[in-house]
């Protein structure tokens, strides 16, 4: 692996959480647009797709031309446009050989930056499956590109980001949650590690024939185990070996920020440096903090093993995942509910409101979702404020058995009408 600054952090205990009334329940919001459902079947086109996470990449001149992308795992990466009209799919990599992992797309995030001395639209990829991320370029025409509007641009001297070596990667300890952005002028990729708890920065590089790369700078490790208020500590449970993973998280590039969900903890918000990180900070937590619970191997889950001493967080219901800003706003997926929580960007982070995506006019309603983005801006007539596009993880009607998936489209105008 690339030499690199590691830092490794503790956890400042927490202040007693006063009892509060229950909320009232949350605002629906409608989507104005979905795409196609994807089915995760070895028959499928694309085979084994099972959507995820998007990222919206705006057309400088034309918004109406904007493009949504969204990772498929197995599937891939998938390009639609503003009405959620599929331009095209892009596979992931296959196995090295057959005993291999093949390419997985778990995360994906746009950023606009010089590279080499040359401005360039730039879509990143976690690939979870080969431990890389993979860098496509945007295609200038937008949407009016069809099929065209992405094509892959990876170094293809490309090094596992966190494995020491190919058999290594087939563990799959492998890069997982991804975010871009730009700090300082410099661009950055910031990418966490499955099963574990490091986030680790990433500088956006030239590579050879005009590709792209990217090259480990600085490492962080969050937090595994927890003091309470009580004199006691709490580790989430997971299976042996794993600890509390992050995945969803978003640049803050204006403020310097980035925001990490911590899935069975919350959601921290950790300074960004060019070169490294600051001292993370947990804004808020999910209801299930502290509770104590064992892993039953017969099982193969977690199952509640004492009482709730009261410690968690009144917003995020456990998994906390997908999380995106806008404007004045920090959203996140509260999985564990299927619903969206809203912050202010900066401050204290103080809590505003929370919104659920429902069913209406044809189109299904959102639940598990796990990746989000929010652009704000005028994107045409549905979306005059920005738009939201979110995963929804239960698409309906499923398609047996099968994990059936997509992507919904919601005018930010009507979340803030709701808020």
């Amino acid at each position: 692996m690339p030499r690199m600054r590691a830092l490794v952090l503790a956890f400042v205990p927490l202040l007693a959480v006063a009892p509060v009334a229950a909320a009232s329940p949350d605002p629906v919001v409608v989507p104005v647009a979905q795409t196609r459902a994807f089915v995760d079947d070895a028959s499928g086109a694309p085979a084994n797709a099972d959507a995820d996470d998007p990222a919206i990449w705006v057309h400088p001149c034309s918004a109406e031309r904007s493009v949504v992308l969204g990772t498929l795992k197995e599937g891939g990466l998938a390009a639609f446009d503003l009405r959620g009209r599929t331009l095209g799919t892009y596979p992931a990599p296959r196995p090295p050989h057959p005993d291999a992992k093949p390419g997985r797309y778990n995360n994906v995030d746009v950023l606009r930056a010089a590279v080499g001395g040359v401005r360039r639209d730039l879509a990143f990829v976690s690939d979870r499956g080969r431990d890389r991320v993979r860098v496509y370029e945007i295609d200038g025409r937008g949407s009016a590109a069809g099929s065209a509007v992405v094509r892959d641009v990876t170094d293809p001297a490309a090094r596992p980001v966190f494995s020491a070596s190919e058999e290594e990667v087939d563990e799959q300890r492998t890069v997982y949650g991804l975010a871009a952005g730009q700090v300082d002028r410099t661009p950055v990729v910031v990418v966490n590690r499955r099963d574990e708890t490091r986030v680790a920065l990433l500088h956006v590089v030239p590579a050879a024939g005009g590709t792209v790369g990217t090259k480990v700078v600085s490492t962080v490790d969050l937090p595994s185990t927890f003091p309470l208020p009580d004199g006691t500590s709490w580790t989430p449970c997971g299976e042996p070996g794993e600890g509390p993973q992050l995945e969803g998280m978003v640049v803050d590039s204006a403020n310097r920020v980035l925001y990490a969900a911590q899935e069975d903890v919350g959601i921290w918000r950790i300074p960004l440096a060019a070169d490294g990180f600051g001292t993370p900070k947990l804004i808020d937590r999910v209801g299930s903090f502290g509770v104590p619970r064992t892993y039953d191997p017969e099982t193969e889950e977690c199952s509640v093993s004492g009482p709730d001493p009261g410690f968690g967080g009144r917003h995020l219901e456990a998994d906390a995942e997908g999380l995106t800003i806008g404007g004045d706003h920090l959203v996140a997926s509260s999985q564990g509910d299927s619903r969206f929580v809203v912050y202010e960007r900066t401050g204290r982070n103080r809590y505003v409101g929370g919104f659920a995506v429902g069913a209406g006019d044809g189109k299904d309603s959102v639940e598990h979702s796990d990746g989000a983005q929010l652009v704000v801006g005028d994107l045409g007539d549905e979306y005059e404020e920005g738009l939201l596009v979110v995963h929804d993880g239960e698409r309906t009607p499923a398609v047996g058995d099968l994990a059936t998936t997509g992507f919904a489209y919601v005018s930010w105008e009507d979340v803030l009408d709701e808020l």
